[in-house]
C-alpha cells in the first residue's frame, strides 16, 4: 500500500523545487538579455521604465520564492502532524457534527489553516506592491476585505455545504453525481449573480459616462454582434494602479467592465481594440469551453470524492479518527487543501489552452478594428503601465502564462502582411 504522507511530501518536494527552478531561470533570463534588447522590444519601454520593470520582475520572484518555501513548510506540518484531523476533531466536538456545524468546521478550518499565510498576502500588498507605486488600497480597506471575504465564504458557502451533505445521506451510491449537478449549476448561477450582488460589495462599478468613448464602444459591440446595455467602469484604483478590463456573465446577465486606470491610460481607439479583444473571447467560443471544462473538473471532483469516502486507509494515513461520523467535510478538506499537489502539473496545459484562447481574441480583435496598431499599442502600454516583464523565459512562460508574451501576440497580430 502507497505510504500517502511520503507521497504528499514528495509531491511538495518536487514541485517547491520546480517552481524555484522556474522563478530564478527566469530572473537570470531577464538580467541576461535585459541589458542588450532585442530589435523585438526596443522602443516599448525607456531606460528608466525598463529598468523598473526588471526589479519589479526580480522583487516579485523573490517575495514568491519565500512565500512558496514558507507555505510549503507549513503544508508539510499540517501533513506530517496530523494538523487537519486536529482541527477537525477539535471544531467538530464545538460546533457539532451536523449539517450546520460540520459546514461551519470546513470553512473555519480552511480559514485557520490560512492565517499563518495572511501576513504576506499584506506584506505582497503594502512592500511589494507599494515600492513600485502600484499600492493604492489602505490597511483599513484591505482588513475590511479580509471580513467580506470571510462572510461571504459563511453566508455562501454553508447552505451550499449543507446541500451537499443532505444529498451524500439521501440519494444513495451515486449521490457523488447528483452533488457534481448541484454545484455546476450552482456556480453558473454565481456567474450570473457575482456582477450584480458580490463584486459591488468590493468595488464600485458605474455606468461609463456619456460621450465619444461610450458612443464608439457600443458600436463597436453592435458591429461584432455582441449587443450589451451598459458598459461599467470599475474603481480598480481604489486598491491598484493596474489596469485591466474584463466581462463576466454570459448571455442577457453579461457585463463590460473597464477599469478607471485603464480608461486613464489608453486612447479611444486603443481602448476600442481592447473591448474587441474581450468581445472576441466570447464570440470565439471560449466561456462555453471553459463552463464546459469546469463541468468536467467538477464531475472528475465528485467521483474521487465518492471514491475518496470508500477508503478508509487515506483517512487513517493522515491521522483521523477511524469511526468518522460522516467523512464527506475530511474528504472535502483532504481535497482542498492536497489537490493542487497534483494539479500543479497540469498547470502548463491549462496555460497552453488560455494562450491559444488569447491568439484567437486578439486575431478576432485586429478583424474588428480592420487593423492590428490599435491593440498592438494597447498590448504596449498595458505592459509599460503594469511594469510587465518583456522577456520571461521560455519554459517560465509555457509553464505558468496564461497570455502569450508581447513579442508573441505582436508577431501574430502582424502577419498576413499586416
Amino acid at each position: 500500500m502507497i505510504d500517502l504522507v511520503i507521497l504528499l511530501i514528495g509531491l511538495l518536494i518536487l514541485r517547491v523545487f520546480l517552481f524555484l527552478v522556474l522563478e530564478r531561470l527566469n530572473v537570470n533570463f531577464l538580467k541576461l538579455h535585459g541589458s542588450n534588447l532585442p530589435d523585438s522590444v526596443q522602443g516599448i519601454m525607456d531606460a528608466p521604465t525598463f529598468a523598473k520593470s526588471v526589479e519589479y520582475t526580480e522583487a516579485k520572484s523573490k517575495f514568491s520564492s519565500v512565500s512558496t518555501i514558507y507555505d510549503g513548510l507549513i503544508l508539510a506540518l499540517i501533513i506530517t502532524l496530523g494538523i487537519l484531523p486536529y482541527f477537525y476533531s477539535l471544531l467538530s466536538d464545538v460546533l457539532g457534527y451536523g449539517f450546520f456545524g460540520q459546514s461551519l468546521v470546513f470553512i473555519v478550518t480552511l480559514f485557520l489553516l490560512g492565517l499563518p499565510s495572511l501576513p504576506f498576502t499584506w506584506w505582497e500588498t503594502f512592500k511589494l506592491e507599494e515600492r513600485f507605486g502600484f499600492n493604492k488600497s489602505t490597511l483599513k480597506l484591505w482588513i475590511t476585505d479580509q471580513i467580506k471575504g470571510l462572510a461571504l465564504g459563511l453566508i455562501i458557502g454553508v447552505p451550499v455545504l449543507m446541500a451537499l451533505m443532505w444529498i451524500v445521506t439521501q440519494m444513495g451510491a451515486y449521490w457523488w453525481l447528483w452533488a457534481f449537478v448541484f454545484l455546476w449549476l450552482f456556480q453558473v448561477v454565481m456567474i450570473v449573480l457575482y456582477p450584480m450582488f458580490i463584486l459591488p460589495l468590493f468595488n464600485k462599478l458605474e455606468p461609463l459616462e456619456a460621450g465619444e468613448l461610450k458612443d464608439r464602444l457600443l458600436a463597436l459591440g453592435d458591429r461584432c454582434g455582441f449587443e450589451s446595455q451598459t458598459i461599467l467602469v470599475m474603481d480598480g484604483s481604489k486598491r491598484s494602479g493596474h489596469s485591466n478590463a474584463f466581462f463576466t456573465g454570459f448571455g442577457r446577465f453579461r457585463r463590460i467592465v473597464l477599469y478607471d486606470t485603464l480608461i486613464e491610460q489608453m486612447e479611444v481607439k486603443e481602448l476600442e481594440a481592447v473591448l474587441a479583444h474581450e468581445i472576441g473571447h466570447y464570440k470565439c467560443g471560449h466561456i462555453p469551453q471553459r463552463l464546459f471544462f469546469s463541468a468536467f473538473s467538477t464531475f472528475l471532483m465528485f467521483a474521487f470524492l465518492g471514491w475518496l469516502m470508500q477508503t478508509a486507509w487515506i483517512f487513517e494515513s493522515l491521522g483521523f479518527s477511524e469511526e468518522l461520523t460522516s467523512p464527506f467535510v475530511p474528504a472535502f478538506l483532504i481535497v482542498s487543501l492536497f489537490s493542487g499537489l497534483f494539479t500543479f502539473w497540469l498547470s502548463p496545459f491549462d496555460s497552453l489552452w488560455s494562450r491559444k484562447h488569447e491568439y484567437e481574441a486578439d486575431d478576432f480583435a485586429k478583424n474588428a478594428m480592420n487593423e492590428p496598431d490599435s491593440l498592438k499599442n494597447a498590448l504596449r502600454k498595458l505592459y509599460k503601465e503594469n511594469l510587465s516583464n518583456l522577456l520571461p523565459h521560455p519554459l517560465y512562460s509555457a509553464f505558468y502564462y496564461s497570455h502569450p508574451t508581447l513579442v508573441e501576440r505582436e508577431s501574430a497580430l502582424m502577419k498576413d502582411g499586416a
